[in-house]
């Protein structure tokens, strides 16, 4: 079995030596049927040290997550956090809505590092300065619309990245745990809106949310077959009302 990749200062200490601070993006919540995609991003001080287990957030176990999310935002110079809305999703495509998050993310990180040093940040959303190296999680992503560098398992590479991965992570777990409450049968409370049996099985029972991606495959094949049914069942309506009225009419004569 490989080694488990420990995520290293070697990009934020190439952009403390060039007198900038490296900007680390990442977002989850790509591939579920309910909920956000959510963003963060985090800057740490010049001369920051590693925090100590911090990992690939899909490696690591709750408990474990949800306390680097805490040191994390204990020692991180800034943070900011993005979503867009299962709305959103359907509407541009999970690509777009996942730029749109980061974006939002990134905007509201520099506003707060700008409060922290002084930067002017009346741009909305702020653009990125001299100071700042921006660097996403996986490919380039124009769709952002601000100059950005992209790094291919950044989360396992890159202690700024792996930092934002574990505060998206941590958020976005904390939302759909509170919507489960407030939609109960889909199993959000464990699967936190991804495919599992138990979710699935509980569309077929209840239909989908408000909260649901109505543009991911099983739910519009899902919509697709209430909708052929409720068809059916109008045109048999339809055709046992033609036929009492038939008979009454038979009756009659």
């Amino acid at each position: 079995m490989p080694a488990l990749r420990v995520p290293t200062l070697v990009r934020e200490r190439a952009a403390w030596r060039e007198g900038r601070l490296l900007v680390g993006v990442d977002e989850v919540g790509r591939g579920p049927l309910a909920g956000p995609v959510v963003a963060a991003a985090v800057v740490f001080p010049e001369g920051s040290r590693k925090v100590r287990g911090l990992r690939d957030s899909k490696v690591l176990p709750e408990r474990r997550r949800d306390e680097l999310a805490a040191i994390v935002r204990a020692k991180a110079l800034a943070i900011g956090v993005g979503a867009a809305s299962a709305r959103e999703i359907d509407r541009f495509n999970i690509r777009v809505a996942s730029a749109i998050a980061m974006r939002r993310a990134v905007g509201r990180c520099l506003k707060a590092l700008g409060s922290v040093l002084g930067w002017c940040a009346a741009a909305d959303p702020p653009q990125p300065t001299q100071q700042c190296w921006i660097l996403i999680d996986g490919l380039p992503l124009p769709e952002i619309g601000l100059t950005h560098d992209a790094l291919v398992d950044g989360d396992a590479r890159c202690h700024s990245v792996a930092a934002a991965a574990v505060v998206a992570k941590t958020v976005r777990d904390a939302l759909m745990h509170r919507l489960a409450v407030r939609y109960p049968g889909y199993g959000w409370e464990t699967n936190v809106g991804y495919a599992t049996e138990s979710h699935q099985e509980g569309l077929r029972r209840l239909g989908p949310t408000r909260h649901h991606r109505r543009s991911f495959f099983p739910i519009a094949q899902l919509q697709f077959e209430f909708e052929v049914h409720e068809l059916q069942t109008t045109e048999l309506q339809a055709t046992e009302l033609q036929l009492k009225t038939t008979e009454a009419q038979r009756h009659r004569e």
